[in-house]
């Protein structure tokens, strides 16, 4: 090879290898967000297959395990809907995830139940209020749409409280609610079970004038569900310190047996990062041991990572900087840093490589926000980041997070920067 060549094909190697990480992110968000993996839910046990997967890899990429095994086990309950997911508004039937959203903690139910509706100032007047639920006794709650901007933060509150109420209390003598709204619907998940079954139903797609519905629900309680963290290393040069970079593998998995929320941004792309950094490091040793971690029952309450701190495989005082990586997908409009103004140099660090190499269009610096599995170690006092990506898709908690649809706009730019910064510290 003569010098010309040689100088070129070295200048090619780090276009290549990048190339090829996004390829591997790609099929990974694919995998992960396929139906195969139930939503990474607890129906049919989507997060074991997930974790399942997440070690597979682990071990192609060779990380060393802490103990005889990747996976830390803990238990959590968990409230699921494995079946019937049927519901009527009169005559009409509506689509799961589409028209409707079930509350996550609701019960099963099975009938057909008459209506009584509320208006919003049955909400300010007490008297009106008290009749209004005195005569829903054995039939579901109608709860109107509201703008939240044309009332006081006071009255706000009110709304929240009489809607919480309506929902949750079992004092409530309805036998459940359906609350209309005209925002996109978001599900989420729930370790608690309530006494009464409540909906969202978006107005679109509702009969305006129905006087009954028709519900058929299946939901299944499960008191200690196994759930479990994937954990895995990478030797470093220094083995006093450790660095940590972390993402949850979990998502809300189904709404009945057909309805999927596939979670790829939420947080595939997450994982597809982590794997996508694991990969690197295991090619080119770090500089600190580099810890892996994929956490399960994030979408629960930070569930696995709390069972992390609360039982932990290293000392917590070792780790020099934790990145928690939760939603990776996008950067058309660059990234969001939490912690950013709590860790000011390690952020002006990272915003300094951004400038000098051009690769996102933005680093946005935020606060704490104990909104992600970082928050857990936060509170233990570890230095630590969670970066999450901007602009792009709306798709959140929703059936249309899918793997078809999430560009990975930034991808090769937000590795090629997380690798700059962690070599750096």
């Amino acid at each position: 090879m003569n010098k010309k060549l040689r100088i070129l094909f070295y200048l090619l190697i780090p276009f290549l290898s990048y190339g090829q990480d996004i390829e591997y992110a790609k099929e990974v968000v694919k995998i992960l967000a396929s139906d195969k993996f139930k939503g990474r839910g607890y129906v049919g046990e989507g997060d074991k297959i997930a974790a399942k997967f997440i070690c597979s890899e682990f071990k192609n990429i060779g990380l060393t395990q802490f103990k005889k095994s990747y996976l830390q086990k803990f238990t959590t309950s968990v409230n699921t809907f494995p079946s019937r997911m049927n519901l009527s508004l009169g005559e009409i039937d509506k689509t799961a995830g589409v028209d409707y959203l079930i509350e996550a903690g609701s019960p099963s139910v099975s009938g057909t139940y008459e209506t009584v509706r509320l208006n919003i100032n049955d909400i300010f007047d007490r008297e009106k209020l008290l009749n209004k639920l005195k005569s829903s006794s054995g039939k579901f709650l109608i709860i109107p749409i509201y703008n939240k901007k044309d009332y006081s933060r006071e009255q706000q509150e009110q709304i929240t409280d009489v809607i919480n109420f309506i929902k949750y209390d079992s004092k409530n003598p309805a036998s459940g609610s359906i609350v209309l709204t005209n925002d996109k619907l978001t599900w989420g998940g729930s370790t608690v079970l309530y006494s009464k079954p409540s909906f969202t139903v978006v107005s679109d797609s509702m009969q305006q004038n129905f006087e009954n519905i028709t519900v058929d629900i299946e939901n299944k309680f499960i008191k200690k569900y196994k759930s479990q963290n994937v954990i895995g290393y990478v030797e470093g040069k220094n083995k006093d310190s450790l660095i940590v970079l972390v993402a949850h593998y979990d998502h809300l998995g189904m709404m009945g047996s057909t309805t999927i929320f596939p979670g790829a941004n939420d947080n595939a792309s997450g994982i597809a990062m982590l794997l996508s950094l694991a990969k690197y490091y295991k090619s080119n040793q770090p500089k600190y041991n580099t810890v892996f971690m994929a956490f399960g029952a994030e979408e629960l309450g930070l569930l696995g990572a709390k069972h992390f701190v609360e039982n932990p495989l290293f000392k917590l005082s070792k780790i020099k900087f934790l990145i928690n990586f939760d939603i990776s997908g996008t950067g058309d409009d660059g990234i969001q840093v939490v912690n950013g103004s709590v860790y000011k140099d390690q952020f002006d660090r990272l915003t300094h490589i951004n400038s000098q190499q051009k690769l996102l269009k933005e680093v946005k610096i935020r606060g704490e926000a104990c909104n992600s599995d970082h928050c857990m170690f936060y509170m233990e006092k570890v230095p630590c980041f969670f970066i999450y990506t901007l602009g792009g898709i709306k798709a959140y908690h929703d059936i249309y997070d899918k793997a078809e649809t999430l560009p990975l706009t930034k991808f090769e730019n937000y590795y090629k920067l997380i690798t700059q910064f962690v070599n750096g510290l």
